[in-house]
């Protein structure tokens, strides 16, 4: 089953190394989005089944977009990811209810869309 996923970023370059790493892996990106409230605008627009969300964003951070995901559309799977590694975030990591963690150095497309993927491995 392919996953459809919308990219969250402020970063227009990340977004396209994001989409370069996903699609070859048979995920559908169905948008990507630079802002917390355009990335939850285009979750209720577009459904998507994954959101691939930076935690540094320029209106809302990635936690507060995550909360209001997982709030109004449980089912989406979220992807939190960053330059700087889990544990510099503590207990906001946990409790924001994302899926799972990529840090930014280590992305690889295999990797990322397992995370995306229905079945994919839960946060820890």
């Amino acid at each position: 089953m392919t996953s459809r996923v919308l990219i969250v970023d402020d970063h227009a370059d990340f977004r396209r190394l994001a989409r370069a790493l996903l699609e070859p892996e048979g995920v559908e990106i169905l948008g990507e989005a630079g802002r917390g409230r355009d990335a939850l605008a285009m979750v209720a627009a577009l459904r998507p089944d994954a959101v691939l969300l930076d935690v540094q964003l320029p209106d809302l951070d990635g936690f507060a977009v995550c909360r209001a995901i997982r709030a109004a559309w449980p089912a989406v799977r979220v992807v939190l990811c960053s330059v700087r590694p889990t544990a510099a975030y503590g207990p906001r990591y946990a409790e924001c209810g994302a899926h799972a963690f990529a840090a930014k150095d280590e992305l690889t497309g295999p990797a990322v869309a397992l995370m995306l993927g229905p079945g994919g491995p839960a946060s820890t």
